[in-house]
Order: C-alpha cells, then structure tokens, then sequence
C-alpha cells in the first residue's frame, strides 16, 4: 500500500501534525510520502492507495489551496482519504460555549472534508484535528472578534499556545492507526 501525507501549513502546526502521522505509518512499516500541498496537485493523489490531506483552518473553513485540490479530482479516485486539520479555536471537547466557537470557526473544516468525499466518491477514512497556537495576526482577530473579555482571553491565549503538544501528537498517531486499523491494512 502506497500513502501520502500532504499538508499546508504557514505557522508549522499542521506540519508537526503530519509529522506524527507519517512517523506513524512508517513504524508500522507502510510505504509513505510527505509533502506539503504545494508540492502536488490533484493527479498525483491518483497514484496513492490512502491519502491523509491536512490543512490549517482559514476562514473557518479548509484552507482555499486544499479545497482547490479536492475540487480538481476526478470522480471515484482510486484512494482513500482521512483529513486532518489544526485550528486556533476552543476544541469541542470543551463546555458549550467552547463547542459553540468551534461549530463556528473551525467546525466546516470536517464539513468540507467529508462533502468533498460524497460528491467525489471518494472512501472517507475519517477526521482528526488539534489546537494550534495562532500568528500574531490572528490572535489579534480572534481576540478582536471571538474571545474578547480580557480574562477569558488570558487563559485561551496561554493554553492555545502551547499547542500541538506531544498529547496532540500522540492522539495524531492514534488517529492514523484507528484508519489503518478500520481499512485493516497490515504492517508491509
């Protein structure tokens, strides 16, 4: 079996991410490739069997370079595909008004993932994101636009920062082996 890892990233986040997932694959002995999403287009997804894509999330949504790429494929590719994203939002694992500012500005991400593959049939594998600490740019937004109380802002902006972590990376290696286990694809 033949994976690619691709992935765009500008503050290293979703890098790290990737990272993790193809460290993953190649210990357990799967041919893969990493590449940044710049490095590839459409076509060269058709000659790998499991594509995990990741990007960071802009404008509440996939990055526009990613979603160019999932519009370009053909219909019924020949791989599967598992996405990842890395976000500067609350995760929804939090309370209600964390799962709230996820669902809005970070939650179309999975969204877009998963209609990309129903318009395309193409085999969804599955989703994976994780906290990444923002730009300066957008913390500013954010905490022009989303957290703006001072003290909610305090505790958001030192946690953020301290994302992906290796807990990140760590939950980034699971998801890989929950998608190798679901496609049950032995070690090569």
């Amino acid at each position: 079996m033949k994976v690619l890892v691709t992935y765009l990233t500008q503050t290293g986040n979703t890098a790290k991410i990737a990272e993790a997932i193809y460290r993953e694959l190649m210990s357990r002995g799967h041919t893969a490739e990493l590449k940044r999403s710049d490095e590839i287009t459409a076509d060269v997804l058709l000659g790998y069997d499991l594509v995990f894509m990741g990007s960071a999330c802009h404008d509440t949504d996939l990055a526009r370079p990613v979603k160019r790429i999932l519009a370009a494929l053909p219909q019924s590719p020949p791989f599967k595909l598992a996405g990842f994203v890395t976000h500067a939002t609350y995760t929804p694992e939090g309370g209600e008004r964390q799962r709230a500012v996820y669902a809005e500005w970070a939650g179309r991400c999975e969204e877009s993932f998963e209609q990309a593959a129903r318009e395309k049939d193409i085999a969804w594998c599955g989703y994976f994101s994780c906290q990444g600490a923002p730009s300066p740019p957008i913390a500013a937004f954010i905490h022009s636009a989303i957290v703006t109380a001072e003290d909610e802002w305090a505790e958001y902006i030192a946690e953020v920062s301290k994302h992906p972590n290796e807990q990140d990376m760590e939950k980034a290696r699971e998801f890989a082996r929950r998608v190798l286990a679901q496609l049950e694809l032995p070690a090569a």
